[in-house]
């Protein structure tokens, strides 16, 4: 029996190795984890679909998984598996051999095409399938019994070819990548240099961050708050924050004030639908709070902050931030966002542009606050100013939309109601 790569959820069908938990001959229950994988950035056991002593793994650490996909293959105790005659793989091919979909992914390097298969089982019709799609059978896994190939398989394939042609032209991970090797560049020739491997995490990222670039036109929009009465505020009302078992920061407070823009804006809190060319507005406010950690940006996201009061969010902020410091997040807590907030004060800086978490519409980005002089009513005050960056897909935002929504913003956070902070 194989145990293959479940469904991990909507709109995730991969993700990569991380461990594998099991060796060959060894004994396995159902729901025990088998491997680790991330996905989404977040990391997740893969349990056992079945029973069984493992007769063989065809998967190791670094490996990209997709739905479907084989991970072990089990016996009954006592019972070895089958052995696949496999040809060894051929290093060299004649000069007269022309250039399979195959062969070029092997160069690509991004797929792992499996060895040729002496006599790969297939009924007619895949059969048929594969002549007029010019696919070689025996470079195909196949997933059901005795390693006959099903359409599904043929499917898969196929799919890996299209990502590791992909990933040859420099797309797959968002990074340009040299097509031939005089145009890679050897840096040690001018001193010492250390190589680092992007982590899976970071791979991740990078896709996502080039894929939201590209497909989202941004504009982002400035501005800058008076945080002097919310920061009183948290001032005064900390010590009773502390007894109840949580810090007040800043951002529950600021998730509270974009709760309410999102629901007097609720254009910020929509999505696109590119296929059915509607603007899907969410009756939900569902907000992803950035959260730094060692192995890159991950953003769990707060459910129904509109109806949580500010203590009940500062203990969810700190157990989410928590989980995904510790990578303990599941996939669950990072989806299903309407907008997202990046707050940097703790790190420093000013002003930057962040990137829309598609497909969300919106994401508000907040730099360190700092004392500056400010004229109102014609005398010059010291106040506590913080700077605001909204970034909004310009196919779904119009400037004029976005100059009132972080205006009324400012306006809120200025105006923050003691009675949101009181327990």
């Amino acid at each position: 029996m194989d145990v293959k790569l479940p469904k991990l959820g909507e709109g995730a069908d991969s993700g990569v190795v991380v461990n594998v938990f099991v060796k060959e001959g060894d004994t396995v229950v159902k729901d025990q984890p088998v491997i680790e994988l991330e996905n989404e950035k977040a990391v997740a056991a893969i349990p056992s679909s079945a029973a069984g002593v493992v007769a063989k793994i065809f998967v190791k650490a670094g490996d990209q998984l997709s739905v479907g996909q084989r991970i072990l293959s089990l016996t009954e105790t006592g019972k070895p598996a089958e052995p696949v005659t496999l040809d060894p793989p051929t290093k060299d091919k004649p000069a007269s051999e022309p250039e399979t979909a195959a062969s070029a992914v092997g160069e690509a390097g991004e797929e792992e095409i499996p060895r040729r298969v002496a006599a790969p089982v297939a009924s007619p019709s895949i059969r048929k399938l594969a002549r007029e799609l010019g696919l070689d059978l025996s470079r195909v896994r196949g997933s059901e019994a005795g390693g006959r190939i099903s359409l599904a398989d043929l499917r898969a394939f196929i799919q890996r070819l299209q990502k590791a042609a992909t990933a040859k032209s420099g797309d797959a991970h968002g990074v340009t990548r040299p097509t031939t090797a005089a145009e890679q560049f050897d840096f040690s020739k001018w001193g010492p240099v250390t190589k680092k491997a992007l982590t899976p995490l970071r791979q991740v990222i990078a896709r996502r961050m080039w894929e939201n670039w590209n497909a989202i036109p941004h504009v982002t929009q400035f501005d800058e708050a008076d945080f002097s009465n919310l920061n009183e505020l948290r001032k005064q009302f900390a010590p009773a924050y502390e007894a109840k078992g949580t810090k007040l920061t800043f951002t529950p407070l600021i998730l509270k004030a974009v709760a309410d823009m999102l629901k007097k804006h609720p254009l910020f809190n929509s999505s696109l639908d590119e296929v059915a060319h509607v603007i899907v507005l969410k009756e939900y406010i569902h907000i992803g709070i950035a959260v730094d950690t060692e192995a890159g940006l991950i953003v769990p996201v707060i459910r129904d902050v509109d109806k949580k009061s500010v203590l009940d969010l500062s203990k969810e902020l700190e157990q989410l931030a928590q989980k995904a410091r510790d990578r303990k997040i599941t996939a669950d807590e990072l989806k299903g966002g309407t907008f997202t907030i990046s707050n940097q004060g703790a790190i420093g800086g000013s002003h930057f542009t962040p990137i829309i978490n598609k497909p969300e519409v919106a994401i508000l980005g907040l730099g360190r606050g700092a004392m500056k002089p400010i004229v109102r009513d014609g005398k010059v005050e010291v106040s506590l100013m913080t700077p605001l960056g909204l970034s909004y897909d310009h196919r779904v935002i119009d400037g004029g939309a976005a100059a009132r929504f972080i205006v009324d913003l400012v306006a809120a956070l200025q105006e923050f109601k003691k009675d949101a902070v009181k327990i």
